[in-house]
């Protein structure tokens, strides 16, 4: 295929969304977290759609396949650190569901 239309797929339309509600979500972290687990959300949840985006430019559906591969990395942690977040009190469960 290459050069895919990320935008019109539907992991591209939800991309935004989610780092969008990971900022929304750490924005009531203490301060203690200002150099801990806020900055590395906020870098694991931008990295999901910057990889989806730069995998759809690519020529090749294996390239493609690569960047998707690691966006979806990315959301394990994301999945992962929000689980902490939650298990220290900062998240709440409703705001975990995404």
């Amino acid at each position: 295929m290459g050069m895919h239309r990320f935008r019109e797929l539907k992991i591209g339309q939800r991309r935004m969304d989610l780092a969008e509600n990971v900022y929304r979500v750490v924005a009531g972290f203490p301060t203690e977290e200002k150099y801990g687990l806020t900055p590395q959300l906020k870098r694991c949840a931008v990295s999901v759609p910057a990889n989806i985006s730069e995998g759809a430019g690519r020529p090749t559906n294996k390239q493609f396949k690569f960047f998707l591969e690691v966006a979806m990395d990315s959301c394990n942690e994301v999945q992962t650190q929000i689980e902490l977040a939650q298990r220290f009190g900062y998240v709440q469960p409703e705001q975990a569901r995404y």
